[in-house]
């Protein structure tokens, strides 16, 4: 079981670690998530001190407001999405305890669901999947076909009541490093129905983010493709890199495998943007050694290109591709 709790705005940015630790008296589970809410996983302090989720939330309103004039609302849940939600809705002095995801969700608007903001949401909409029950019933393979694949089954599962997110200790919501994410994208000067110049977009981008992230010292985990339609309609993809990078040749190939799996054939595309996600310092990341010379002179010349960037301008060196 799962305990969000959401401090009073009299906590505070600066109190939350002595909340923090105040919760930490009853599990060592405790994710901090600035500015003044917290998780706590609480499933061995319900075995060790014999109570209920909201028995051992209501010990903990108490103390916090005894200790440090800092009253609460506390949502309890199987887990940390489904905690979240019950103390958006939790009145303060009380606990709001999940004990059916089926029931609490199905009636839920869509846009309530992690992960899902306006523009999904809007897209969801327009084909009838406005509640989180209608997404539950809703075949997984249409889900992916409007949202990506694997967009698609997180909002399928989580739709369901799934959430497999840990909660991380000692760490504020998540590291801000793996949250961040680089963007480019490319605009057609008209509706583009041409497979090769979507392509040579695709390359366009790829080196564009490849160079940011090498200057910036970051690898990314994955790439995410949205095709932007002449009908303002967008389509997204996103895959995990076999090992994080910020290798161009390996973030093109990714963009182009992405690019292929939408069978575009002659949509008119109008748009398409490239995003990095999961960026991580490159010094943490490791490289599969391999014996192919020519990735190793790939990335030589890729080391000397980003040296003549950096003297001379962004496009002092680009593929032959682009450059004509």
């Amino acid at each position: 079981m799962i305990l969000c709790v959401r401090f009073g705005p009299e906590a505070g940015e600066a109190l939350l670690p002595r909340l923090v630790d105040l919760l930490g008296e009853f599990t060592p589970v405790v994710e901090a998530a600035p500015p003044h809410e917290a998780l706590a996983d609480v499933r061995g302090a319900l075995r060790y001190f014999d109570r209920t989720p909201a028995e051992l939330a209501a010990v903990i309103r108490v103390r916090a407001l005894a200790l440090y004039g800092v009253d609460c609302v506390i949502g309890a849940g199987p887990n940390p999405m489904l905690a979240r939600m019950a103390a958006r809705e939790a009145r303060p002095g009380l606990t709001l305890t999940v004990d059916d995801p089926e029931a609490f969700l199905r009636d839920r608007p869509v846009v309530a669901l992690d992960g899902v903001g306006r523009t999904t949401a809007r897209a969801l909409c327009g084909y009838g999947l406005d509640s989180a029950g209608r997404v539950a019933d809703a075949p997984l393979a249409v889900l992916q076909r409007l949202v990506g694949a694997k967009a698609g089954r997180e909002l399928w599962e989580r739709a369901r009541g799934i959430d497999r997110t840990p909660v991380v200790p000692n760490a504020a919501a998540r590291s801000l490093a793996a949250e961040r994410s680089l963007a480019a994208e490319r605009s057609f000067p008209h509706d583009e129905t041409d497979r090769t110049e979507q392509r040579r977009a695709l390359l366009s981008l790829a080196t564009e983010l490849g160079a940011r992230l090498r200057t910036e010292a970051q690898v990314c985990r994955s790439l995410a493709l949205t095709v932007r339609y002449a009908d303002r309609s967008t389509t997204s993809r996103s895959r995990t890199l076999p090992e994080p990078t910020a290798h161009t040749t390996a973030l093109t190939a990714l963009a182009y495998g992405l690019h292929d799996s939408l069978g575009l054939q002659r949509a008119r595309v109008r748009g398409v943007a490239l995003r990095a996600e999961g960026l991580g310092p490159a010094e943490r990341a490791a490289h599969q050694l391999t014996f192919d010379p020519a990735d190793e002179k790939a990335r030589r010349i890729e080391a000397v290109a980003d040296r003549a960037r950096a003297r001379f301008g962004p496009r002092a060196i680009l593929p032959g591709s682009l450059a004509a």
